[in-house]
Order: structure tokens, then sequence, then C-alpha cells
């Protein structure tokens, strides 16, 4: 008869109810036949605990660690040495025989995690071996099954009988099929291999048993992250893993984007292609359910905060995210996710650097016995030692040369590096190999444009602008001051060249991009005015590269990226963008968050301005007024009705008293505040503001002018809404002529003025008329603005209402489907428009017979209301009266 397993159980005294599992795991080994030891029973007589722990240990086929707590911080160390002793021995002679026979110990201690514990408790020094460990859910054959088969050797799939060896043909190549979606950065030239970092990384992959998805590779900038996510990602491919994405993850809107177009390739279930928010859902959907392989890199996260609703997940455990960043965020190492530190290189891996590759582009005479020491004094950092090989190579410096150019300029860029600030501690040395790149590009062909073209890349978005910025008429005239017939994009391959940006030719709106040290650096080291200059050209740039209109679908990365470099020019000091004059960027882009629907943003970004041209210029500054202006139709658009009114009264008065009443733009404030008025339930307010704008506009700009037209239509609308049908689709009807003539068929206001007129002629009972009209609005919509522009929706509501009232309820009740789905994500699910979807989708549910339904819609309806309106307020009275009226009907029937 084979001895019965012996196991040793080390654990830490918690609390009486860890103790309690502990004794009762001691108990159920052994009535299963196992010789389980614990201290419990071995402290009846007096002992030398140390060495009864040793000969345990020793004697033991396994010893079972259990996890907790105080056995992590014990074991690891981080108490005084005179708290839990006994565990903290304990750990000791685990750790001494781990050291002594890795291979052999590590199949003895078998991390346990009891009921109520964690993988994250078992302790550090045991979570490189760890990839194997083992739960008890319950104290039963089936709670403890894996424990049990591992102690007593019953393998659940015992290895069937062995065959013969096939006869294979010859290999005939390696298959490459897969999505390859994203630029995955070319490797580097010489790029080390860092196995003691590859190693912490590949055992956090496996430290959770498949739980830890993700791993975050954190460090300062220029460590390397993004070169050794890449070599994870070409791996990838070389081992045919189904799906692998790199990812721009500077901000949500880009890693959205990347999921919507990766959700595109692979023809996930639900994507539609016309909503970025939607598709990327269904990608992250896919991914957690997919038995396919996968990688996906989240490249620079800026914003950990942002990312919480983005993190992909695999509960089949075929997927895995890399991540790098600069930050180091406690939200970086929850959820799944282990956080990687990444350093500089060591001193051998910066000498094997220069070594390889200054002998790769034949130039290993340049090595002499100063590598070290120059290797020393880049402070090892990847990304200085490629800028001191780059400069090196094209200059013909050896180690002795360069090192006395670097070790001479540190001097004057103590000032401008300050330890203060250097909190990676290497500052000052990749500062230093910058300038003296930047001296050589300088004298380089296109001789003198180096400095003002990277004066020009440092002010933009480090993570990216579009290269077309480079033919700009404001970009080749600021650099025609410094080399006549200047050609932009040969400096801007210059740059390229001596490594000072990264372009890539087909790189999209995010094409060229500068690291964030070097940027800095650069800034630094010009003065105030070539920066300004810099910025206003930046500016004028990206101004005269944004699309129109912006809104269509194939625009959204490109404007995205558009509004994140003006974010990044209006965040440099000095205020640039507002002086001499305030440049019309700042306006561009808030303008872009509201054509896109992104009301929120919008109101964040002009409440900004307002707060920058109050501190700048003052409250009744023309720039402060307009800014403010801005901010009032933000919150009209996000229903924030009643501020909205308070600030665009106060931007008439300022208008009237400042500018006229006859001026253009007290004429537009005026008319700006009807609509206030009229949402708010003013409407005798409204339409004398209303007239009164339109007799003015006709009067000063003319009967056609485009802004009169819309005056013209805003008072139509008004009318119809009081009930004064008949004048509204008289108005309606020759504004349609007239923009149509004055705007061509397919411009916004044109469909606008459109679809005012068929929900007039609904309102008078014409649906035949109203409906052919509304057809096409929504077509042309969808087309030129994109299905899920809140224009669209709009123009689908009001389709939707009139099929409701021809009787089509089946087709309105999709639409309004599509058009509360629109609106909860586009605009929040209290928004006034959303609560307005809801109670009209809940309708047609209950014309449709769709009782259930109706009803579940119209209880969220009253509590809603409730909840944010009050009980007593009238909206919410009436909602709960057709609840109740539609429950007495369901009851009757």
């Amino acid at each position: 008869m084979n001895d019965p397993p012996v196991v040793f159980i080390s654990y830490a005294h918690d609390s009486g109810e860890h103790k309690e599992l502990v004794r009762r795991l001691w108990e159920f080994l052994r009535s299963r036949g196992i010789d389980a030891k614990l201290d419990l029973s071995a402290a009846a007589e007096r002992r030398d605990w140390a060495l009864w722990m040793g000969q345990q240990i020793d004697r033991a086929d396994y010893v079972l660690v259990i996890a907790s707590p105080a056995y992590r911080e014990r074991g690891d160390g981080d108490v005084d040495p005179h708290d839990g002793r006994g565990v903290q021995y304990e750990a000791a002679l685990l750790k001494d025989r781990l050291m002594q026979d890795r291979a052999q110990w590590t199949g003895r201690m078998l991390p346990v995690i009891l009921p109520g514990r964690s993988a994250a408790e078992i302790p550090r020094f045991l979570q490189p071996y760890a990839a194997s460990r083992y739960e008890v859910t319950d104290f039963t054959d089936v709670g403890a099954e894996e424990l049990l088969r591992v102690v007593t050797k019953q393998a659940k799939y015992p290895e069937p009988p062995l065959g013969t060896l096939p006869r294979l043909p010859p290999e005939t190549g390696r298959s490459t099929e897969g999505w390859r979606i994203g630029n995955v950065p070319t490797l580097a030239s010489a790029l080390q291999p860092r196995e003691g970092l590859r190693e912490r990384v590949d055992a956090a992959r496996t430290a959770g048993g498949g739980v830890l998805l993700t791993q975050v590779l954190a460090g300062g900038g220029g460590v390397g992250k993004s070169q050794l996510a890449a070599a994870y990602a070409h791996q990838a491919i070389h081992d045919g893993v189904d799906l692998v994405v790199w990812i721009n993850a500077a901000g949500p809107e880009a890693v959205m984007a990347a999921y919507a177009q990766t959700a595109a390739q692979v023809r996930t279930p639900g994507v539609t292609g016309s909503d970025a928010h939607a598709d990327a859902r269904a990608l992250l959907a896919w991914l957690a359910g997919t038995d396919r392989r996968w990688l996906i890199v989240l490249d620079d996260i800026t914003d950990p905060d942002q990312m919480k609703d983005l993190w992909p997940v695999s509960h089949t455990a075929t997927g895995w995210v890399l991540a790098t960043t600069r930050r180091r965020d406690a939200s970086l190492s929850g959820g799944g996710r282990a956080l990687v530190s990444v350093d500089v290189y060591g001193p051998a891996e910066s000498i094997n650097y220069l070594t390889q590759r200054l002998t790769a582009a034949d130039a290993a005479s340049l090595l002499d016995d100063r590598v070290g020491p120059l290797a020393d004094a880049m402070g090892h950092l990847p990304l200085a030692l490629g800028h001191a090989a780059a400069y090196m190579i094209n200059e013909g410096v050896d180690c002795t040369g360069y090192l006395t150019l670097l070790i001479g300029q540190r001097s004057r860029l103590e000032q401008l590096m300050p330890q203060t600030a250097d909190t990676e501690n290497y500052g000052r040395p990749i500062a230093a190999a910058l300038l003296i790149a930047l001296d050589a590009a300088q004298a380089a062909h296109p001789v003198g444009l180096a400095k003002p073209a990277l004066r020009l890349a440092a002010v933009l978005d480090p993570a990216g602008h579009p290269d077309t910025l480079w033919t700009a008429p404001a970009v080749g005239a600021y650099l025609n001051q410094f080399a006549p017939t200047a050609d932009a994009r040969a400096a801007l391959r210059l740059l390229h060249r001596y490594g000072l940006v990264h372009h890539e030719a087909r790189g999209g709106p995010r094409a060229v991009r500068i690291h964030a040290l070097t940027a800095r650096a650069a800034r630094e080291t010009n003065s105030p005015a070539e920066l300004h200059a810099a910025i206003r050209t930046a500016a004028d740039a990206l101004l005269s590269g944004w699309p129109e209109p912006d809104t269509h679908p194939d625009h959204g990365d490109l404007v995205a990226a558009l509004r994140a470099n003006t974010t990044s020019l209006a965040g440099h000091p000095g205020d640039q963008l507002w002086r001499s004059p305030t440049h019309e960027l700042l306006y561009r882009a808030g303008e872009s968050l509201l054509d896109a629907g992104l009301h929120a943003a919008a109101v964040a970004y002009n409440e900004g301005l307002v707060d920058a041209g109050e501190r700048i210029f003052g409250s009744d500054h023309e720039v402060t007024i307009s800014a403010r202006a801005y901010l009032a139709i933000s919150y009209s658009l996000a229903g924030r009705t009643n501020e909205a009114m308070a600030i665009k009264e106060l931007v008439l008065s300022d208008r009237e008293r400042i500018l006229g009443p006859d001026d253009p733009k007290t004429i537009t404030a005026r008319a700006n505040l009807a609509i206030s008025y009229r949402d708010a339930g003013r409407t005798t307010d409204a339409i004398a503001l209303q007239e009164r704008a339109l007799a003015d506009s006709e009067r000063v700009r003319g009967a056609k002018h485009p802004s009169t037209l819309i005056y013209r239509s805003q008072l139509a609308a008004t009318y119809r809404q009081v009930g004064r049908t008949d004048e509204a689709i008289v108005i309606h009807e020759q504004v349609v002529a007239d923009t149509e003539r004055v705007r061509g068929p397919e411009h916004i206001d044109t469909l606008t003025a459109r679809s005012q007129l068929a929900a007039s002629y609904r309102q008078a009972g014409r649906t035949t008329d109203a409906i052919p009209i509304e057809e096409r609005v929504a077509a042309d919509a969808e087309r030129v603005l994109g299905a899920e522009h809140p224009d669209t929706i709009v123009v689908l509501a009001n389709l939707a209402a009139s099929y409701r009232q021809a009787g089509r309820i089946a087709e309105a009740t999709s639409i309004q489907e599509r058009v509360l789905a629109g609106r909860d994500r586009i605009l929040g699910p209290e928004h006034p428009r959303t609560v307005t979807a809801r109670i009209t989708l809940a309708v047609s549910y209950h014309q449709a017979g769709r009782i259930a339904e109706a009803l579940a819609l119209q209880e969220r309806v009253v509590a809603e209301h409730e909840r944010i309106l009050g009980p007593e307020h009238p909206d919410t009275v009436r909602a709960a009266e057709a609840l109740r009226a539609w429950k007495q009907q369901s009851q009757a029937s």
C-alpha cells in the first residue's frame, strides 16, 4: 500500500475567521487520506519552532502556502520584524529553498486560495511561480478538486496511448492569415533584448493564472516602453495570433475610433460603420467572448481616468492587452491589470546598444574606450542613446568627441532643465543630446530650416498632427523667412532623418509625431517671440486645413486630431492664441465640438474660453462677449435652458450697449435669445424678439441673406408652436425656395428649412405632404452629416412623428427606437430631448399594442420625472396619469 501524501500548511494568523478556515482545510485533507501537518496539532508541547518548521517543510511532499493579506505583508518583509515572527521565518525558509533548487520547489510549493480570499494575496516572492494556483471554493471534493488532484497525483486528463509518428509533407510557407490593424512601429536598430524586463512582463501575465489580462508598461519618456510593446506585437504576428491591433491611446476619442475601425475590419456582430461608440462597444463585446487569440496594444495612455470603460477583457483567456504610459496612477494596477515599471538601460545594455548600432552602420571605428563614460553621461536613456548614435553616424564623430561636445554644453542647460523638474533623472542628458543633433540638422540640407521647423512641430500635439499641415501656405511663408524658396516637406523629412520627429508618410491625421521631451526641450530653448510666431503659424495652418463640413463621417479622425492640436497650442504659456488678435482657431474648435454633437465637451471648452477672455481682456471686451455667446449656445444644445437664457440676456445687453441695436452681432444675439425663450415656453416673448430680429436683419443685411432666412424660419417655427400653422406654412415654403437658391440643395440650412416645412405640414394634418419631404431630408442628412449626427436624429424624430400621425405605427416605432438610442448615447439619459424621445416611444408602443413594453418605458419616464422635476410638476403629473390610464386599460382587457 502506498504511503499517504504529506503536506505542510503554511499560513499567517490573520484573524479568528481565517484560522478557522485553515483548520477546516486541515481536517478536510486528513479526512481524504492526506497527511496534512498544521502547527495547531504540535502546540501541545514546548518546541523549537524554527527547527520544527524546517523539518516539516523538508519532510512534506507539498507545502500549501495559504494566501492572505497578513501572509503577503509578513512574508514579503513589509512589516516590523517582530510582527508575526513565525510566518516571517517560515517564508524565509521557503525563499531559501526556492533559491537552492527552483525547479524542485516550484512544484512543491502550492499557492492556495481559501473562500473569500484572492490571488492578489499570494506573497510576492511566490508570484513568479504562481502561474498555477489552487482555489478551494468549499471543503468538498468538488470545491477542492484541483488541489486534491495535484496532491494525490490524479490527473484530470490522463495521457492517452502513444501512437506512431505521422509522415508530413515539407513546409511550404507559413500562413500569415489574421487581422493586423494599426501601425506597429518598426523595431529599432540594435534593440536590446532586455531579458530581465521581459521576464517581469511574462511573470505578470502568468501570475494570475490567466486573470491578469492586461500589463501596463509604465515609465518616463524615452525609456523604450513602446519599443518593448512593438517587440511583443511583432512576436504575436510571427506566432500567428489572429488579431493584433496597435492603437495610439493618447485620448479616449482616438481609442474609440481605433476600436470602431477594428470592429469594421473584423466584422464583429452589431457593427454598423456609422456610430463609432456603438461599434467600439461591439468590438469590446466580441473580444470578451471570442476564442480567437488577440493582442491589443494601447500605446501612450496619457489620462488613465478616461480609459475607465475602454479596457478590453477576455472571458475565454485568449486575449491580451499591453499598454504603455508615463503615468503611475493606482487605477492602472486595478481591474485585472498589472503595472510593470520600465526603467533605463543598464550600463552593459547601453554599451551593447552603441556597439551594435554603430557596427550595423559600418561605423565601428567610432567606438573607443570612452563608450562607457559616454553611456553614463547619457543617463542610459534609450531615446538619448538613439539621438547620440544618429549624430555620431551622420557626422562621423567618435565616442570621445561626442562626449566632449555633450559635457561642454551641459553647463548652459542647467537653467533649462533643473533637477527639481527632472523627475526621471535623465532630463539634462537627453536635452544635451537633442541640442547637438539639432545643430547638425540645422547645418544639413535644406540648410537653416531644422530649428524653425522643429520649433513648429514642438508647439503641436506630441501625439501627432497631419502632414498636410506642412503644405499649408502659412507654413511655407514662415519657413521662407529662414531660407528662400524653402521646401517645407524637405524640412520635415530632415527632422525625421535626425530622429527629432517621426513621420509616417501614410500615417493619417497623426502622421507627424514628436516625443514630448524633445518638444519640451525645443520650446525651452527658444525665445517667447520665436514661440509666438511658431504658435500663430501652426494655428493658421490648422485653420486652413479644417475640413468643411467637418461633420462628414470621413473627417472624424482628422477633426479629432485638429481639435487636440488646438488644445495643445492654447495650452502654451503666454496666451499666444489670444494676442494680436484672438485667433479664429479658438472658436472653430468650439464650433466643431457643437457640430459633432459633443455638447458636454463644448460646454467645458467654451467655459474655458470665457474664463480666459475675462482674465485677459475683461468682461466687456468683444472677445469675451463672443466666447460667452458660444457658451450660451452650448448650454442650449446641452439642454441647460435656464443657464443659456441667462447668458444670452447678458450677451444681448452687452451687444446693444457696446455695438448698438442694429449691429449684425446684436441682431444675432436677439435671435439667439428668442430661441431660449421659446424653449422655456415663453412664446410671446420669443415671437416679439424674432419679429424684431427678422425686420432688423432684412433692413441691415437684406431679405435673402442666409442669416435673414434662418431668422424667418425660426419665427415660422414659433408661429407653428402657438398654433399659427397657416402663417408658418406660407413662411416656410418661401424660406425653402430661397435657401435652396442661396445655399444649394444639400446645405445644412436647406435641410433644416425643408424639415421645418414638413413639421408645419404635419401639424396642419397634411402628412401626405410632410412624409415625402422628411424622407428626402433624412436620406440627405444621413449622407451629408452621418447617421448618428444629432441633426440627423432630429430629422428622424420628425419623420417618425409623421409616420405615427399617418397611422404607420410600426415604421414610426422602429425609427423612434433608433432616435431614443441615439439621444441616450449622445445627449445622455436625462437630457430633455432624450426624455421626450422616451415618452414618444412609449406612446407608440401603446398604440402598437405592445403594452408590456409601453408600461415599462412609461414607468421609467414617471420615475425620472419625479426624481428630476419633482412629483408635483405638471409634466410629472401628466406622465403619471397616462401610466395609470394605460394600466387600467390593460387590466380591463
